[in-house]
């Protein structure tokens, strides 16, 4: 029987004052999509709501330079269309959205290191894993998992933490915030070729952070055998060498086979598979520590079906 465990579920409606166009892929609605994968599942007896911890420059910074940031925000207050870095589109709400995800995810942190819930599930947009340390791009504003990565090495001095990213495409802003980082092991299963065009096999880090970055590529029509296989034969034995103390999901949701923009084969019932697995390390090496971040995942209904899937077993229903 799967142990039960409490939920921080964090979510707030800034969250959806990014409006990136009406045919925009990263929609708002995809927030309401994941919230109502959650009550599917979830009663309020198993989750505890969390509205975002204030941020300021001073957690920005941690994955961000200054001058990203302060670009970024000036380009939403000026009104434009897109960010000057790269390909993401915004509007005057995005910036607001983007400081506020990343306040619901470093909330998140707190709550489960406080031991008010055991994990956490962050339903947050604009995503961020492909927000390099200097420039937004792929729908992404602000890096929300590499910012909490850093802010939990800052404030409960953790020596090693892991970032797990099965999103369809590769998080290459993740990958270059901690290339030369031994304390972060950044480990990334992802169609390609695919946008961004990263993540090959051969990029496993350098310096002091060699061996700590893995990424395991698969083709377009992939799906359980050759994800949970990379997870099951890769991910699981570098764990145990590295030992991390918190585990970090970059949970993206395109992958399933009905998503629009990938073309990986992943069902409901994969989803949770990764997701268990996922929690075994956590359980293994982490005290069950752990933080899951949306990322991608764009057609609502498959979403919403694969959002279930992945709380019910984080929850311990499943």
């Amino acid at each position: 029987m799967p142990k039960r465990r409490k939920l921080a579920l964090a979510y707030d409606p800034l969250c959806k004052k990014h409006r990136p166009g009406p045919t925009h892929p990263e929609r708002p609605e995809r927030v309401d999509a994941c919230l109502g994968g959650v009550v599917e599942v979830a009663t309020a007896e198993d989750t505890v709501e969390l509205d975002p911890a204030v941020v300021t420059d001073a957690e920005l910074t941690l994955c961000h330079t200054q001058e990203y940031v302060d670009l970024a925000r000036q380009e939403v207050e000026d009104g434009r269309w897109c960010l000057s870095t790269g390909d993401t589109s915004i509007c005057p709400g995005s910036w607001d959205a983007a400081v506020a995800a990343v306040g619901l995810v470093l909330e998140a942190a707190d709550t489960v290191f406080a031991g008010s819930a055991d994990l956490a599930f962050c339903p947050v947009r604009p995503p961020g894993h492909h927000a390099t340390p200097t420039r937004g791009m792929g729908f992404c504003v602000l890096n929300n998992v590499a910012i909490a990565a850093r802010y939990v090495q800052r404030e409960y001095h953790l020596e090693r933490v892991a970032i797990i990213d099965w999103d369809v495409h590769h998080g290459n802003g993740t990958q270059e915030a901690f290339y030369e980082d031994p304390s972060v092991f950044y480990f990334s299963t992802h169609q390609s070729p695919l946008y961004p065009g990263t993540g090959r096999r051969e990029e496993t880090g350098s310096g002091p952070g060699k061996g700590t970055t893995m990424n395991c590529p698969v083709p377009q029509g992939a799906g359980r055998e050759e994800i949970l296989g990379a997870l099951r034969e890769k991910l699981v034995p570098a764990m145990v060498e590295f030992k991390p103390q918190i585990v970090l999901l970059s949970a993206g949701f395109d992958g399933h086979r009905d998503d629009p923009i990938g073309g990986l084969r992943l069902t409901d019932d994969d989803f949770a598979d990764i997701t268990r697995l996922c929690l075994e390390i956590a359980d293994t090496h982490a005290e069950g520590r752990l933080i899951s971040v949306l990322e991608g995942g764009y057609n609502l209904t498959a979403l919403m079906s694969a959002v279930a899937a992945h709380t019910s077993v984080l929850i311990g229903k499943s």
